[in-house]
């Protein structure tokens, strides 16, 4: 039998409080789009921690494997206390984390797939770590008072996920052609998602924005973009914050069309280990 529904069922009645507390306790519509904010950058950074795993062998060097399995690691911390959150708005994390369907998962669709080459991993570092940072740090800066305790030590780790990304992502631009264009690519394919991730500006983003949780889409994707610029100007890549949501925008999960692959998903609700399983 499959898990329920976890996006849009009803929460628990519960008194109604005083700022965001309150907003989301008395709004359905403000309860399900946190639901969907949570899960989005909890399932990404689970997919992101997968995709960082599989190159623990194949980085360029025995250092930047140690990198690899490092920066794995602190995706899925940071996803593990993502779920927990989701305590906050009547979710159970264990169902959350090993009983969803395919279908559920509300992680970008940049990474439905594995990062193929050396130059596509640092394309994930830099567009889709720093999206997922920058989401963070306007959680913790929000209205949303239980945020504000838990994402700190997040972002101090993703200090050096953000240093490592740029040394690499200027060492692959200044290099070979085909280097170059390896990383416009994956980054050109990154965006969108990344950005429809962070700040999809649909109705859902909106009732946060209208709460304070969130700021509006146009000043996170300014935001982010902003950030990225001298990066991206090495590849001639000048994005502007009007890009368009990604194709078959999903409003339920946050996402565009499809879901990650099957392995991945078995990987992430650690489904062959399941008879080991110790909680």
């Amino acid at each position: 039998m499959s898990a329920p529904d976890i996006r849009t069922g009803p929460l628990d009645e519960r008194a109604e409080g005083t700022g965001a507390a309150g907003a989301i306790a008395a709004d359905p519509e403000v309860q399900a789009a946190l639901r969907r904010t949570l899960l989005a950058l909890a399932d990404s950074k689970r997919l992101l921690g997968i995709r960082y795993s599989d190159w623990l062998l194949g980085a360029p060097s025995l250092e930047m494997g140690i990198a690899a399995s490092s920066m794995a690691q602190d995706e899925w911390g940071h996803a593990r206390l993502l779920y927990a959150m989701l305590k906050d708005v009547d979710l159970d994390p264990m169902v959350v984390e090993y009983q969803r369907s395919d279908d559920e998962y509300c992680s970008m669709d940049c990474l439905d797939e594995p990062l193929q080459d050396w130059a596509a991993v640092i394309a994930a570092v830099v567009v889709v770590d720093g999206a997922l940072a920058t989401a963070l740090q306007a959680l913790e800066n929000g209205s949303y008072e239980p945020a504000r305790g838990r994402i700190g030590k997040m972002l101090e780790e993703e200090a050096f996920h953000r240093d490592l990304g740029a040394a690499w992502f200027r060492r692959i631009a200044a290099g070979s052609e085909e280097g170059r264009t390896l990383l416009k690519g994956a980054v050109q394919r990154m965006l969108v998602p990344a950005l429809g991730c962070v700040a999809p500006g649909d109705r859902a983003h909106e009732a946060l924005t209208r709460v304070g949780i969130i700021p509006d889409a146009t000043t996170l994707r300014t935001r982010f973009l902003g950030e990225l610029a001298p990066l991206l100007s090495l590849l001639g890549i000048h994005p502007t914050p009007d890009i368009p949501l990604p194709a078959g925008w999903d409003p339920l999960r946050g996402r565009g069309a499809g879901h990650p692959d099957t392995e991945a998903i078995e990987r992430a609700r650690g489904d062959r280990n399941r008879a080991l399983f110790v909680e």
